[in-house]
């Protein structure tokens, strides 16, 4: 038991004591599903929103039902959509960054 202890005491020694999340791992958008990064300029109600995607284009995106709940979308998030292939003012939102997550798309360059 104490060598348990022991180990387990050193293995915290060593350990990060910030409170920020360290980013591991990023979804980045994937150019062949067309998908962009865009920023939530406002919200509509009814599960849509304002985008302003990073190609220039102000869409109108709608969260889809298997995502509404789970996903809480505020002014300024930061996201990835999918626009729609027959109506290219509408998008989809299928994935939001968490503050550590936009910030580390900031530092590589993928923001503007």
């Amino acid at each position: 038991m104490a060598n348990y202890n022991s180990r387990k005491r050193q293995s915290n020694a060593g350990s990060k004591s910030t409170g920020a999340p360290e980013v591991v791992r990023v979804r980045v958008p994937r150019k062949d599903k067309s998908e962009v990064l865009a920023t939530v300029s406002m919200l509509l109600g009814a599960n849509r929103v304002r985008l302003q995607c990073m190609d220039g284009v102000v869409r109108m995106g709608r969260i889809p039902g298997s995502k509404k709940k789970r996903m809480w979308v505020h002014e300024g998030d930061i996201v990835i959509a999918t626009p729609w292939s027959f109506q290219d003012e509408k998008a989809d939102v299928i994935w939001k960054y968490t503050r550590p997550q936009a910030n580390w798309l900031q530092n590589k360059g993928y923001l503007k």
